[in-house]
């Protein structure tokens, strides 16, 4: 690294944030000989690896573990009653993330031309930043190229009684030691549902409180009506269409959600806050760059992950991408092929694919029914109920269906919604066929493995006929 007279240091390269884009653009860069900077204000690894799927989806396997232990009768398996130590649950949970947190930093730190350096990044020019690291004189550094990964936190939303009465978030409720009595969760998105079915399977009470009348409402009515029943099904109590109005605490510590109108209330002994997530720009001063935030926060990119200011990019959940991990490392594979390789990536055209990790999940690929009529498509619709799909039988998980989309015109497939025992890996499938292009009726005829889960796709695409 260079120095200036005036102490300032430069770098061809200046990386704020190592969640799933920032980290593996660092160390490609890296590898390719450029001198780098690496800057992470908190523990290497981004959302994912540090607050994000690592934790909760560990956290999610000790759930269904309680799940199946409760269900062990079914199998013919006999057992005693079930409790959940926390303790040891969370454990686990922090030996996972600490081995993925190790590991990323080990990875960064293995290039010998790049710098991580562990403090807060702020701009004082367009691409110089003052970066402010405990215990250590503040440093600047100019850069050719910055590249923002800087994430998003959850959002908290204004309720009168909120911040006094206290509340958890989606980092703060997998740091308990203990099961909550009643666990009152305002927002009925994906984080919320997750943590919903995750503590009521610990042996939680649960309340999910939404203000849209219904639950997941970008998905299809029939899927976000099949999530509820699951739910319901699960011993959850769900009120749609209803907000928050007040909160308090009484001195026994119980938490009261005053609901609006006739609702009512509903008390508890803990409160979770899933009420979306807000982009992390509060600490850049983008002001300095000539760069601004639009109306939800995000630093406006074009298809290329570019911003406004030359010489400066944005990626993940900083940029507006679609906020999973798997689409963050998509932006670093468009940033890469147009900075290192032949160019010309770019996420148009990109293919909505993401899966909620309830359990049965929904694995989802492309457009929705909805969506796909929007789109001016002629369409045709398949369903098949799980009680159909023999793997499903055997394995005792019947709930839910699989249903997908196609161009009636073409035969193309538009999209799926696997809703239904690991549904995920289900509409991998579907998405690669779409990747090819392949018509609806390849799937109807490709032979799959019996009796795998993947096979009943020759049934579901078989209910479009020829």
């Amino acid at each position: 690294m260079e120095r200036g007279s005036s102490e300032l240091q430069r770098c061809d390269d200046l990386i704020i944030g190592t969640g799933q884009a920032g980290k593996p653009l660092a160390g490609a860069l890296a590898a390719a000989g450029r001198r780098v900077v690496v800057v992470e204000r908190g523990r290497v690894g981004g959302t994912c690896v540090v607050r994000g799927c690592t934790p909760s989806k560990t956290l999610a396997a000790s759930a269904r573990v309680a799940y199946l232990a409760r269900r062990a009768a079914d199998y013919g398996v006999m057992t005693g009653p079930v409790r959940v130590k926390m303790g040891t649950v969370r454990a686990r949970k922090r030996a996972i993330v600490n081995d993925a947190i190790r590991g990323s930093r080990q990875g960064l730190e293995g290039h010998e031309s790049l710098e991580l350096i562990c403090g807060e990044a702020r701009f004082v020019s367009d691409r110089t930043v003052r970066i402010e690291a405990p215990g250590a004189p503040p440093r600047r550094v100019r850069a050719d190229r910055i590249f923002l990964n800087t994430g998003a936190r959850p959002r908290i939303p204004e309720v009168p009684g909120l911040e006094e009465a206290g509340f958890l978030d989606s980092t703060s409720i997998m740091e308990l030691g203990e099961v909550p009595d009643h666990l009152v969760v305002l927002g009925g998105g994906v984080v919320g549902l997750e943590f919903a079915q995750m503590f009521r399977r610990f042996g939680a009470d649960v309340t999910i409180v939404d203000k849209a009348p219904r639950l997941m409402s970008r998905e299809d009515d029939d899927v976000s009506d099949g999530i509820v029943e699951i739910l319901r099904d699960d011993g959850i109590l769900v009120l749609l269409g209803v907000s928050a109005t007040r909160v308090d605490r009484d001195a026994h510590g119980r938490v009261r959600v005053q609901l609006e109108g006739r609702a009512g209330s509903v008390s508890g002994s803990h409160i979770l806050i899933a009420a979306g997530r807000v982009p992390n720009t509060e600490a850049l001063n983008l002001e300095a760059t000539g760069l601004g935030v639009d109306a939800e926060g995000f630093v406006p990119v074009n298809d290329r992950l570019e911003t406004g200011a030359p010489g400066i990019w944005a990626m993940g959940d900083v940029a507006g991408s679609p906020p999973s991990t798997h689409m963050a490392y998509d932006d670093f594979r468009i940033v890469r092929e147009n900075l290192l390789g032949e160019g010309g990536a770019s996420t148009g055209g990109r293919v909505a694919t993401y899966t909620v990790y309830l359990d049965p999940e929904l694995g989802r690929v492309g457009l929705t029914a909805r969506e796909a009529t929007e789109a001016g498509h002629r369409i045709r619709v398949a369903a098949l109920p799980m009680s159909r799909v023999a793997r499903a039988v055997e394995m005792g998980e019947t709930r839910g269906f699989m249903k997908a989309v196609v161009d009636a015109d073409s035969n193309r497939i538009l999209g799926a919604s696997i809703l239904g025992v690991n549904g995920g890996e289900v509409a991998a499938v579907v998405r690669v066929a779409m990747l090819g292009d392949l018509p609806c009726t390849a799937l109807r005829d490709v032979p799959i493995s019996h009796p795998a889960l993947a096979e009943s796709l020759n049934t579901l695409f078989g209910e479009f006929g020829d």
